[in-house]
């Protein structure tokens, strides 16, 4: 199993935000791309990034900064970039660029025929975002609820051709509570494209615990508030989750 660290984007900068809230962010780096370089160091294989003020903004506001980490990675491991997509020329650009999958989130749930027209132009490269709270979708930052059910919307992209599913518990995210293990599993057995857990990752024991469900269908998890304040050693959460997942797969 992955575990996948997040480089957010607000300004330039890498930071982290509790629940969403753009004025909650705390700034962990001015220099994102030697922020990714430590990462693949610690044993990254493949980092998640997102450009916060194009969420907000609906149009990408993070270029330079995302492309100084492509350019840093080169083609060392893959990146996958979500936050203000809007339109397939802005994948296309992206992905010309070297990120290796796109994620849509508000616009594949606001705009289902752009996800799937996607799907179809850039096959295997589309990641679609889930944020969900008590099952229900949230878009736009999470500043608004849909009533959509997390599974059945999910099920629906699937058919799209979409690469993975990104499943955001967004109660529990930059919170430090622990991953909602019921709520991943639930929805990674509805699919049969794989799940990426993210929201509320705190500790090695949370690795533990996705490591036992792995077989589910659940892919890797992304972390951020913990490897930056330290309440996960990154490197050793990588390390456990390869022995653990070798352990199971015998």
């Amino acid at each position: 199993m992955l575990v996948i660290p997040a480089i957010d984007l607000k300004d330039g900068q890498c930071v982290r935000l509790k629940q969403g809230e753009m004025d909650s962010a705390t700034i962990f780096s001015e220099n994102p791309a030697e922020m990714a370089r430590h990462w693949v160091s610690q044993g990254g294989r493949r980092l998640h990034l997102v450009d916060l003020n194009g969420a907000f903004a609906g149009k990408p506001v993070n270029e330079a900064a995302i492309r100084a980490i492509v350019k840093e990675m080169g083609a060392e491991i893959p990146v996958q970039l979500g936050g203000g997509i809007r339109d397939l020329a802005t994948i296309e650009r992206y992905l010309d660029d070297g990120i290796s999958y796109v994620i849509l989130g508000t616009a594949a749930v606001k705009n289902p025929g752009f996800l799937h027209e996607a799907c179809y132009a850039f096959p295997g490269q589309i990641i679609v975002g889930l944020d969900a709270k008590d099952g229900k979708v949230a878009v736009d930052g999470w500043s608004k609820m849909t009533g959509h059910d997390v599974v059945d919307l999910a099920k629906k992209f699937e058919d799209y051709g979409v690469n993975a599913v990104v499943y955001t518990d967004i109660g529990r995210d930059g919170m430090l509570s622990g991953v909602n293990i019921e709520a991943t599993v639930n929805l990674a057995r509805a699919l049969t494209i794989p799940v990426i857990a993210s929201g509320g990752l705190t500790d090695l024991e949370d690795i533990r615990k996705l490591c036992e469900v792995e077989f589910e269908g659940i892919m890797g998890a992304i972390t951020g508030r913990a490897i930056y304040q330290g309440t996960l050693d990154f490197a050793a959460a990588q390390s456990l989750a390869d022995e653990l997942s070798g352990e199971l797969s015998v």
